[in-house]
């Protein structure tokens, strides 16, 4: 089966999110399954696309309304991520060294979309599935049902995976002409709430709409930003399919970017060697139990709770605990997190930006993984956490909810209900508690450490999907 992946990001190439993580792993995993699979992303100005060589492989013009962008598709020489990788070099669009966050967002991801098609029809065969990811991709479905330039696409069966809902692609109706010819009486596909939605789009016009994980499924029926109705309609076409974690990237066992491996059987010596090292580079203390928060420091995350939270816990716990976070995101959050660093110096650290390799020492380095998440699809961190013996602390929201059960269930980690300073403080105290239990608190790592959230089982459950729809078809 020959199978597209379309989208904005992919990790290593081009990372904001968990998106990046899915496509740069589910790809891999379908191609060692004896599959084609092919992977299409922007052409970005990222220190992976400068440090490695690519052949171009096709060169056009994609038409954007009035305007004709010069465009190359280049492919990755090597395949040295495990799957076939190409990308849509649109210098005037996408030379830059940001993934989103322009003005003209816009007119960069219609052309993305159109150069990808122009592309794709100019082969001698079609795809037999093309899997698009949120909303950068989700007028591809459209175009390839109702545009005439892509007649060709017409029969070839389309899934949008949607990995958040509250980012939907709206624009107005005044920028309609970007698109290429179409059927004017199919304008309705194209519209929600009075304007151009390419999430909703996608949606209604893609073979089959699939979450990252089946709670969240659950979720959007009833809370989707506005699109609430409309995936109640489709749910007959929906599939909740849990995300997995790529186990070769993430292994403490070999992760060279560990201070010390470990495993299973290993695991005490090798995270408090880990700890240690953290715990000198921030100025904390490795005897006490150490918190950490890693992610964007946005309200959809909880992050708006963490200064205050932070604060009441190191007061009540008398500074007995160690807090680090790592993230970026709001100004106002991340300057309420920097004024923690004058009270409680010695017990609280904050490092703002974003460091991979710091990211993998605090999951190996870690007593626990702080996740008051008002929004979480599916959530990658709970599972890298859990990989790396460190316990999840989670709000039952999304796929935290599928992937975390409390310890007062005989689970695996600390869920709260509620979005809530006091929740997240509540939840501090229970792991502190644990924390003094060693055998019990090392018999749920040592748990947590043996379930398998890999991707085999994960890519066997889109390719059923896939076979599914091709035998509708």
């Amino acid at each position: 089966m020959e199978i597209f992946h379309i989208a904005a990001e992919c990790y290593p190439v081009a990372k904001v999110g968990g998106l990046a993580d899915v496509v740069g792993a589910l790809p891999k995993y379908q191609n060692n399954a004896n599959h084609q699979v092919r992977v299409v992303l922007p052409c970005y100005e990222t220190p992976f696309i400068k440090e490695n060589n690519w052949d171009c492989v096709y060169s056009d013009y994609v038409k954007l309304g009035n305007f004709n962008f010069p465009f190359n598709v280049l492919k990755e020489s090597t395949d040295k991520l495990g799957f076939e990788l190409y990308l849509i070099a649109i210098p005037e669009l996408f030379d830059r060294k940001e993934i989103y966050g322009y003005e003209d967002d816009i007119e960069r991801f219609v052309s993305f979309q159109m150069a990808t098609l122009d592309w794709i029809i100019s082969r001698t065969e079609v795809p037999d599935v093309i899997n698009c990811h949120d909303h950068h991709t989700g007028l591809i479905p459209f175009m390839m049902l109702h545009a005439p330039k892509y007649l060709k696409l017409q029969h070839t069966p389309s899934v949008i995976t949607i990995h958040n809902s509250i980012y939907q692609g709206q624009f107005s109706f005044d920028k309609l002409y970007y698109l290429p010819e179409f059927d004017l009486s199919k304008v309705t596909l194209l519209q929600w709430n009075n304007s151009i939605n390419s999430l909703a789009t996608a949606i209604k016009c893609a073979s089959e709409v699939t979450t990252v994980s089946p709670n969240y499924l659950n979720e959007i029926n009833y809370s989707a930003y506005g699109l609430e109705s409309l995936f109640n309609l489709v749910r007959h076409k929906s599939k909740g399919i849990l995300n997995g974690i790529d186990v070769e990237v993430w292994n403490p066992a070999t992760d060279t970017m560990l201070e010390s491996n470990f495993s299973s059987k290993n695991f005490k010596k090798g995270k408090q060697e880990n700890k240690e090292k953290l715990c000198l580079e921030f100025n904390l203390d490795p005897t006490k139990p150490l918190f950490s928060f890693i992610g964007r420091l946005l309200e959809e995350k909880g992050a708006d709770l963490l200064p205050h939270a932070a604060a009441f816990a190191l007061s009540e716990n008398y500074k007995e605990i160690n807090i680090l976070v790592l993230g970026s995101g709001n100004p106002e959050i991340e300057n309420q997190l920097g004024h923690l660093l004058t009270g409680f110096k010695g017990n609280c650290n904050v490092y703002i930006g974003y460091n991979e390799t710091l990211a993998h020492l605090i999951y190996a380095g870690s007593d626990f993984l702080l996740m008051p998440s008002r929004v979480e699809p599916c959530g990658l961190n709970q599972m890298y956490a859990l990989r790396y013996g460190t316990i999840p602390i989670v709000r039952r929201t999304g796929g935290l909810k599928d992937t975390v059960i409390d310890l007062g269930d005989d689970g695996n980690g600390i869920c709260h209900d509620q979005a809530t300073v006091s929740d997240v403080c509540y939840s501090v105290q229970r792991a502190v508690n644990l924390y003094k239990d060693k055998k019990k608190l090392n018999d749920i790592r040592k748990s947590g450490m043996a379930i398998d959230h890999s991707w085999e089982n994960v890519c066997q459950q889109y390719i059923e999907l896939y076979n599914l729809i091709l035998n509708k078809k």
